[in-house]
């Protein structure tokens, strides 16, 4: 019997976004393969040590290290789908939605302008990480976060809306390293506000 079934990868049809290449957007998806592939090895790996109902002394320097790599590959993997399904073509560049995340976004910033500032200039520090759009569940207001390393930074129980890939593979065959600024805005062109607004409503990451 298996601990559990494996990961597979979702198919997002991006090809034509306002900004990203679709050349990128091919690069991407395979990068975003591996960490499927590398989160289904590791957890079959894991699992043949734990299969016997204990984990020795021998094997625990082995089982630490693979479960530490887990988190990485793992969260790299889930981040990226959040990454992928809040994109879509034709979404027009709208400058700001309409609906119940404007709406909290004013509430939590005092307007949306301001959310969008904050949300950007996360996605612009230095370094290579996510900006995450996320909310609060105690409160109902969100708040704009730094992720580095995929597993490094997320908020206990606090829920992604909004995510944008920032480590350098996602916009550097269209845009200079200094340019990171235009990859946002290509970014803020192609968002799917209805997800967002799914995401909001069902109160778990819609994919």
């Amino acid at each position: 019997m298996k601990l559990y079934e494996p990961h597979q990868a979702h198919s997002f049809d991006l090809h034509g976004l306002e900004g990203i290449s679709d050349q990128t957007l091919e690069m991407h998806l395979k990068l975003y393969e591996g960490y499927v592939k590398a989160t289904n090895k590791l957890r079959t790996q894991l699992y043949e040590i734990i299969k016997d109902g204990k984990v020795d002394q021998e094997q625990m320097p082995v089982y630490s290290e693979l479960t530490r790599r887990l988190g990485f590959e793992y969260n790299g993997m889930v981040l990226h789908e959040y990454y992928f399904s809040n994109l879509t073509r034709g979404s027009g560049g709208l400058p700001k939605p309409q609906g119940a995340f404007a709406e909290i976004a004013k509430d939590s910033f005092g307007s949306f302008d301001l959310w969008r500032t904050d949300f950007a200039s996360v996605g612009m520090m230095r370094g290579v990480g996510w900006a995450i759009c996320y909310l609060d569940p105690a409160n109902g207001r969100v708040s704009n976060h730094w992720v580095s390393l995929h597993e490094n930074g997320n908020i206990a129980g606090f829920l992604p809306l909004l995510v944008m890939d920032v480590w350098e593979h996602a916009y550097l065959l269209d845009y200079k390293p200094s340019e990171r600024s235009d990859y946002i805005e290509a970014f803020f062109s192609n968002v799917n506000w209805k997800m967002v607004e799914e995401r909001m409503e069902l109160g778990v990451p819609a994919l």
